[in-house]
């Protein structure tokens, strides 16, 4: 598979990797993950921030901060808000507190017959 140098991620998260390494993935991948609902919800508005259209389909209500486990530790997303309701981000799946991976390392440590006892959870 070729690079698509089209296709970059934007300097200052490069610039991040390279500084503090690895470490900063979870940051990463919250300001991401926040970046592509709040895209979203312009999307679901037909309109963006401070935008008068006659096409709007309502009003951006703030952000309700949510909490997922995830492999790389806790990551708090900002679920962005509509005020009529109805809008919810692809990104997130609504009751969602864990990643699936980690319910399904969960449930095959459960077929396997693991003890909690040999179970060690870290924390990142």
């Amino acid at each position: 598979m070729t690079y698509d140098l089209e296709r970059t991620l934007p300097e200052e998260f490069l610039e991040s990797i390279a500084e503090q390494g690895l470490d900063v993935l979870p940051e990463l991948i919250q300001t991401l993950v926040n970046t592509a609902m709040r895209l979203e919800r312009q999307r679901y508005l037909q309109a963006g921030p401070y935008e008068r259209s006659d096409r709007r389909r309502g009003h951006a209500n703030g952000y309700k901060p949510k909490t997922v486990a995830t492999r790389m530790g806790k990551i708090t997303f900002d679920v962005p808000q509509v005020r009529a309701g109805g809008f919810y981000p692809n990104a997130l799946e609504k009751g969602l507190r864990s990643e699936r991976a980690l319910k399904l390392a969960l449930a095959e440590m459960y077929v396997q017959g693991v003890s909690t006892r040999k179970v060690v959870f870290t924390i990142v």
